[in-house]
């Protein structure tokens, strides 16, 4: 009786905070998976309409006696002007209102703050969605060490790393090729080939992506759905950008050995795999 008191005493709690957007949610659903599987207490936040959507994929790990748990809270649909039950990218009307569908997301702030406010001990780790800003406040807040997760690998984050840092780009033309230095390979990119982010002139999305790299220097560290083995150049370079603090923990869908729970993670693929592995056959 005492050897499993002292147990459950130091058993980790790693509170999961993901991003409303099946290419971010799956994956941080498949992280809460492994942790589990190592012995990790796991509270999920979500919200009632994803939990109904993404929750299922892990029906069978909690039948199965692993400590994954979620923890629900309600998205103010009308206050930020959304449709009843919007709670993911994919769901909204169009992408001009990807804005209030974030904002959403940052009202459930308060929420989740009262919640840890109450927990006795607090949980050993926040491990949020890097573009949920308001993860990393309260992180301080509650002196809860955080570890971020955003679905690239580690190559586009060095590549996003260097663009940001060098301003390589605002010296050619649209149509000028440029190479993005301090990397393994030679890399040359066009501006018309930049992210999103690099090209947009709307001041709201620049001061977001300034507040975003803030945000994620201050975090304790990274994890990457990814394997050294297939980047191996750009994990050293990432590492060293991080301090080390780079945990390549992927593929993760491998944590799902069941092919029925792998089925149910998202939506119906709109090619069979015979065409994916055609596709992948003519590059050889």
């Amino acid at each position: 009786m005492a050897l499993e008191q002292s147990q459950e005493l130091i058993q980790l709690h790693f509170l999961v905070i993901p991003m409303g957007s099946p290419g971010h949610y799956i994956p941080t659903i498949d992280m809460a998976k492994l942790l589990a599987q190592d012995g990790v207490q796991v509270t999920i936040v979500a919200t009632p309409v994803n939990a109904l959507r993404f929750g299922s994929i892990l029906d069978q790990a909690i039948q199965s006696g692993l400590p994954i748990s979620f923890i629900e809270f309600q998205l103010p649909y009308k206050e930020f002007g959304l449709p009843e039950g919007c709670e993911s990218l994919d769901d909204l009307p169009n992408m001009g209102m990807t804005r209030a569908l974030m904002q959403a997301y940052g009202s459930l702030q308060t929420q989740v703050e009262q919640y840890i406010e109450k927990l006795d001990p607090r949980p050993n780790c926040i491990l949020a969605d890097t573009f949920l800003l308001w993860t990393g406040e309260t992180a301080k807040k509650f002196q809860i060490p955080r570890i971020i997760f955003d679905g690239m690998n580690c190559l586009t984050q060095m590549f996003n790393h260097v663009l940001y840092f060098s301003k390589v780009y605002e010296s050619v033309g649209e149509s000028e090729s440029f190479v993005l230095p301090g990397l393994p390979d030679h890399i040359e990119l066009k501006r018309s080939q930049l992210p999103f982010a690099f090209r947009s002139s709307d001041e709201a999305v620049i001061d977001f992506h300034k507040k975003l790299r803030a945000s994620e220097s201050e975090a304790y560290g990274v994890v990457v759905n990814s394997f050294e083995e297939l980047e191996q150049g750009y994990v050293d370079e990432y590492k060293k950008v991080k301090g080390d603090k780079v945990w390549c923990i992927g593929p993760l869908s491998l944590c799902h050995k069941d092919e029925s729970e792998k089925v149910q993670r998202g939506n119906k693929a709109s090619v069979n795999k015979d065409e994916c592995l055609k596709w992948l056959d003519c590059w050889d």
